[in-house]
């Protein structure tokens, strides 16, 4: 099963990612993830990204490109699924032609859709702690009791105003994508509001409802 997660941030994607890789065997295929690990680890790639971060600037897609491809080789070219990437039209292009050398094209791309006013309240509710990184949430996972509370602060860009605008910016850059993939018959949005198993199970009915035994074999892309 090859498939991506779409949704901006705040719907799960990286949640319902993981229930997939536990539950289902799949390998969990993160860019950011993979990008920060090879920062960590100091590889080339990592090392040429490092520059773009330090500098404050964008990291290219190009070098996130690559970071995605020697993922998805090292898994085989299937049974992965992959979230936050494709964000852009190009690295879509990219993903089709990359896939389809390898003859293994996307079986579907699931679009988590939750409103923005709860994504604002999900992401407003986190918080990191300021000297381990640590990430906590109001709601769902809280600071221990005997934590400094001074030590337990609110990102700048985890505040309502910057989540609605980080909102606007996703939206204008992957508009296109969700255009891209629907063409293709490949997209599926899916209601991502209520509990972590409510929308994992949603997913898995669709998977089990879409994809056929047979390679690159899926019905027509709709809304769940």
């Amino acid at each position: 099963m090859r498939i991506v997660l779409f949704g901006p941030p705040g719907v799960g994607k990286g949640t319902q990612a993981r229930l997939l890789a536990e539950r289902r065997g799949l390998a969990h295929i993160s860019t950011g993830v993979i990008l920060r690990q090879a920062m960590r680890d100091d590889t080339p790639v990592g090392r040429e990204a490092r520059d773009y971060v330090n500098a404050g600037r964008l990291v290219p897609g190009a070098i996130v490109r690559k970071l995605a491809e020697d993922a998805i080789a090292r898994n085989g070219y299937d049974n992965f699924v992959l979230d936050g990437y494709p964000r852009t039209l190009e690295q879509a292009a990219w993903l089709q032609a990359f896939l389809e050398a390898h003859e293994a094209p996307l079986h579907a791309v699931l679009s988590l859709q939750v409103p923005d006013e709860v994504i604002v309240d999900r992401l407003s509710k986190r918080r990191v702690h300021r000297e381990t990184g640590e990430n906590f949430h109001l709601d769902f996972k809280p600071p221990p009791e005997g934590i400094d509370p001074a030590l337990i602060v609110q990102r700048p860009d985890d505040r309502p105003e910057a989540i609605r605008k980080r909102l606007e910016v996703y939206r204008a850059e992957t508009s296109p994508v969700e255009q891209f993939y629907e063409t293709r018959g490949l997209l599926y949005r899916i209601d991502g509001v209520g509990s972590f198993e409510d929308v994992y199970r949603r997913i898995v009915n669709l998977l089990e409802r879409v994809v056929s035994p047979e390679p690159g074999r899926v019905g027509k892309s709709g809304t769940v």
